[in-house]
């Protein structure tokens, strides 16, 4: 078993390492991701998604590294300063079609993932010797990643091909999809991930998505496309779970932390690549925080700027995960958290003039962080003022986390009040990323983004 588990995931590395162009210039490999020795049970059919995972947190968009999503939108909004050469397209918001790492980590990795599941979908549908349970969760974790990653790539994005099999033949000459078009494929996903995936992690950990993690992307989805009722209820849904609790600010991002409701786990013997991205061993060589966030964004006595902001000299670095190397492996990257959820319901419930609802859901948030609660302080508030808290809240509680500082700005209209002040070059169409010239040039069917 182990050998058949160890080939399936070299199987899986070697797809994942070639860029979709490769893909597309070489016949399809003999040794398919669907062929049946792969899922000729449910021990090796499941080593086929975890690859996924492990793939994710490799390298690239998800891994929390110099080249992950939190680390390049970090420097597209007004989080991070570079201190490297190599990223200043990004820092200056002037990235071209030519920029690798816009090809590599943000565009052909989510895509190779697409292409992973695609086929775990295809081959479970005629897997006849995995289980009904086993074959249900893997086929929800699937759609789940499948809608989680296609969530990342149209908002950094805006339209791109949608790619829903693993038949090159289709997506070597797919065409850019509206962004209505992937957001109703993401909820389609989604929603089928629901009936499928049980409230259970199955597993100790919280690294295999469950149906809470798809009732948390659900309410993100509902609450970026506008559906406030849908965001509402779904964050509820999560709040309301007891697998879940806030807990101190300190143990927040530890490995199954209560706050968790997805996780990736690190390479073994390692800690996150958050921990040594962004932690501070010497002078900076890659990102600081801006000290205007650092000094202004925060109010007195918030327990996040004391536990989550670390400083070196005059820099300063975000201090969530506290780990920067270690064998003993005590944090895990955190992906979705509970928290999130209850911005996400107050921001709804501010939308609808539910003053006194979104109050309580800030108050949570503020609560945690040892600031006066508005119910105290500013029991009276409008919803205009309480959706610029509600705002401010979300850039406070999750700076350096998955680019959401960077789509606050851009699904909020703030982006280019924001950030023209601080960026001379800055355009209103630096909003998405430029598609890679690779794929312009490969694919006679997709058009540049506009401003490109």
């Amino acid at each position: 078993m182990k050998n058949i588990i160890f080939k399936i995931l070299a199987v899986l590395m070697v797809f994942l390492q070639l860029s979709c162009k490769k893909f597309l210039d070489i016949d399809p490999p003999k040794e398919s991701l669907v062929g049946s020795e792969i899922f000729k049970n449910d021990d090796v059919a499941t080593s086929a998604m975890t690859g996924v995972y492990q793939n994710m947190i490799a390298n690239g968009y998800a891994s929390g590294s110099t080249t992950g999503i939190t680390a390049l939108t970090g420097f597209s909004a007004d989080e991070f300063i570079s201190h490297n050469s190599s990223l200043t397209e990004f820092y200056d918001n002037q990235l071209t079609p030519l920029n690798g790492t816009i090809a590599n980590s943000l565009y052909y990795a989510p895509y190779r993932h697409i292409y992973a599941v695609n086929s775990i979908l295809e081959g479970l549908s005629n897997a006849n010797s995995v289980s009904t349970l086993v074959k249900a969760q893997l086929q929800g974790e699937a759609l789940f990643v499948r809608a989680f990653i296609y969530f990342y790539l149209v908002n950094l994005f805006g339209e791109i091909p949608l790619h829903t099999t693993s038949d090159y033949r289709i997506t070597q000459i797919a065409p850019k999809s509206s962004i209505a078009n992937v957001y109703s494929q993401i909820l389609k996903d989604l929603k089928q991930a629901e009936l499928l995936l049980s409230d259970n992690y199955i597993t100790i950990e919280r690294v295999r998505p469950n149906k809470g993690a798809v009732l948390a992307l659900l309410a993100r989805v509902y609450l970026y496309t506008g559906d406030f009722v849908n965001a509402e209820k779904h964050a509820s849904q999560v709040i309301d779970k007891a697998s879940y609790k806030m807990v101190a600010v300190n143990e927040v991002f530890l490995k199954n932390s209560q706050e968790a409701i997805w996780q990736l786990m690190p390479n073994p013997n390692n800690n996150t690549s958050e921990g040594l991205t962004f932690i501070l061993a010497a002078a900076p060589t890659f990102a600081t925080l801006r000290p205007n966030f650092v000094l202004n964004a925060f109010e007195a006595n918030d327990s996040r700027k004391i536990n989550w902001i670390g400083s070196y000299g005059t820099h300063y670095f975000p201090f969530k995960y506290k780990v920067r190397s270690s064998a003993t492996v005590t944090e895990y990257s955190m992906v979705m958290r509970l928290a999130e959820q209850y911005l996400i319901r107050a921001e709804a419930r501010a939308a609808q003039d539910n003053i006194s609802g979104a109050i309580e859901d800030v108050d949570v948030i503020r609560g945690r962080a040892n600031l006066p609660l508005l119910k105290n302080s500013n029991p009276n508030i409008g919803k205009v003022e309480l959706s610029t808290i509600i705002q401010k809240e979300r850039r406070v509680e999750l700076f350096a986390e998955w680019g959401h500082r960077w789509l606050d700005l851009k699904r909020t209209g703030q982006a280019s009040a924001v950030l023209a002040p601080l960026k001379p070059q800055w355009q209103n169409t630096d909003r998405f990323y430029p598609i890679p010239q690779t794929e312009i040039d490969r694919n006679p069917n997709v058009t540049q983004t506009e401003g490109y």
